[in-house]
């Protein structure tokens, strides 16, 4: 029988827009974010450890998942370098924030919201990718140099949280002339709709919100029907997309839509480093 790991470790979770590293030292977990700054290599590593102020001489083995970790080699500074699939580590730490140990049986979708948005069916120790989209973080703060002039999350959700995305989308009412299903009258019909049409008003912070319900109603549709074709039971959003409170708050209206929860804890952006340090302890 494999005993689980009990000493010091570290998971780095190498993603397109953030750095993760999730730690486990002393019976205690830290954990440390960067923006990506740079590929994977040693002194990345070692910059990385300094800034989460953890001591190198207590690691034998540092777990590394995402992106360009195979850049890594095998050892840096007498440090063993394991890797994790990033399905794997990706649906473990979504079992984790879902509250589920790996022996559950209940199958749950995780929805890892990064640049790009992958879903991983997670069944107990059984891990499958089962589809995935280019809408995610990285379309939303392209957009958002386009339309807002930023790139910055914190200002788009802050920008977002205060604006109405119906001056820029049109909404079911504006549409159609009778209720469609459940559907409530303020419900997206056309995103941007509006805009096609002569003397629309709105605001930075209308067009904010406009941004997010687009990207988050892609988000959380695909998940829904993922989530019903692969008999999954519960969906939990992960990932430092669901770090924005407007992207959560319009995924979960998105969910309601379709009857379908989507649970969004928080934090959640270490998920996949978070995975991959349980999945390599256990």
């Amino acid at each position: 029988m494999v005993q689980p790991v009990s000493g010091p470790i570290v998971a780095i979770d190498f993603g397109n827009s953030n750095t993760d590293l999730v730690a486990r030292i002393g019976g205690k977990r830290q954990i440390f974010h960067q923006p990506h700054v740079e590929l994977p290599n040693p002194e990345l590593v070692r910059s990385l450890l300094r800034q989460a102020h953890i001591d190198q001489s207590l690691l034998t083995n540092l777990v590394v998942t995402g992106g360009h970790h195979q850049r890594l080699p095998d050892v840096i500074d007498g440090i063993a370098v394991t890797p994790v699939n990033e399905v794997t580590a990706i649906g473990r730490g979504g079992q984790a924030l879902a509250m589920l140990e790996p022996t559950s049986a209940q199958p749950i979708l995780i929805v890892s919201g990064g640049s790009g948005v992958a879903y991983i069916r997670a069944q107990g120790n059984v891990y499958q990718h089962v589809t995935g989209t280019g809408v995610g973080g990285g379309a939303l703060l392209g957009l958002a140099h386009l339309l807002l002039d930023t790139t910055s999350a914190a200002e788009i959700d802050a920008l977002a949280q205060q604006g109405d995305p119906n001056r820029v989308d049109l909404p079911l009412p504006e549409v159609v002339s009778g209720p469609i299903g459940n559907l409530p009258p303020d419900t997206t019909a056309v995103n941007f709709g509006r805009l096609m049409r002569a003397h629309a008003q709105y605001s930075r912070m209308d067009l904010a919100a406009a941004l997010v319900t687009l990207v988050a109603q892609v988000v959380a549709t695909i998940a829904i029907n993922a989530a019903r074709a692969h008999s999954a039971e519960r969906i939990v959003a992960v990932g430092h997309l669901t770090d924005m409170a407007s992207m959560r708050r319009a995924i979960a209206r998105t969910g309601a839509f379709f009857g379908q929860p989507i649970e969004t804890p928080q934090p959640a952006g270490h998920a996949t480093a978070l995975g991959a340090l349980l999945h390599w302890a256990n």
